[in-house]
Parts: C-alpha cells; sequence; structure tokens
C-alpha cells in the first residue's frame, strides 16, 4: 500500500514522460522561478517545437524502452526479414538469455536453418542491433518432452513410444 506522499510507479512515469515531454532531463527537473531559465524569452533556446518522433525515441530510450521495442519490431517484421517461403514454415517463439528461439514446422527446416545460423545473425545483428541477441535457437518438432521445471531425474521416461 502507498502511503500518502509517497509517490508510486505510475506517478514517477508520469512526471518522468512529462518532463521528457518538455525536454527536461527528468534527474535534473528544477523549479524555475519566473526570470530564469530561457530568460523568460519566447524565442530562447529549447522552446522551438520538436517533432513526436524524436520526443517518443527519446523517451524510449530515457525509459529503457530500447531493447523491448527492436524485439518487438524483429517479431513483427518476421515475415520481411526471412523471407515469405522461411516464414511460412517458421515462427518466433521468443526470446531467453540473449537467445532468439524459432520454433521450425519440420526438422529438415530446422536443420537448414541451422546451418544458415552465421548468416541470419550476422543480419539481425546488423538491422536490429538493440534487440541484444546473441544468438539464434531453431526449434524442431519432436515428441513431447516429460522434463518440467529446472530440475529433473536420469532415466528413460515413460515407456511409450511417440512415431
Amino acid at each position: 500500500m502507498i502511503a500518502h506522499g509517497e509517490p508510486g510507479f505510475a506517478s514517477e512515469a508520469y512526471l518522468h514522460a512529462k518532463s521528457v515531454w518538455k525536454g527536461i532531463p527528468f534527474g535534473r527537473r528544477q523549479r524555475r522561478r519566473h526570470g530564469e531559465g530561457s530568460g523568460g524569452r519566447a524565442f530562447g533556446a529549447g522552446r522551438d517545437p520538436r517533432m513526436l518522433g524524436s520526443i517518443l525515441e527519446s523517451t524510449a530510450a530515457d525509459m529503457g524502452w530500447t531493447r523491448e521495442l527492436d524485439q518487438a519490431r524483429l517479431v513483427t517484421e518476421w515475415d520481411e526479414f526471412v523471407g515469405s517461403p522461411t516464414a511460412e514454415h517458421t515462427t518466433v517463439v521468443g526470446f531467453k538469455d540473449g537467445i532468439l528461439q524459432i520454433q521450425c514446422d519440420s526438422t529438415a527446416w530446422a536443420t537448414e536453418l541451422r546451418r544458415l545460423r552465421a548468416e541470419m545473425l550476422t543480419r539481425v545483428l546488423e538491422e536490429y542491433p538493440d534487440t541484444g541477441i546473441r544468438d539464434l535457437r531453431f526449434l524442431a518438432p519432436g515428441a513431447p518432452s516429460w522434463r518440467h521445471g529446472p530440475r529433473s531425474v536420469q532415466g528413460r521416461g515413460p515407456r511409450d513410444t511417440y512415431g
């Protein structure tokens, strides 16, 4: 519970966005007295209007959202990035510890894309530099896994056959 006088996450985010919108860095917010700052001039430094795109870019950078936004852009542009024939057989599963996980619909596609991994990773790093991706993992379809969680017991598992 938030006590009176303590700013919460929402109010901090609002104040941060408001300061970025005004062009004032969040850490250096100061109360201006009449006549200080720009000198009270209508056309002083920092009073020019800014483009909305540049404001949103600086807000995303200040809030630390560039990695998530670049990752989302890669997922939405996956079809254009790999081409429609490859995109029909692959789906981006997610990002985990700097690894982009891609589910393939057959082992043949997974094997072929593993061969092209170095070229694809180079393109990802060039076209989406802020994603934080260090490696690509191509997942092939397979039998269901009986291992769940970080700990598992060695053994053959259930005695059933898939195939």
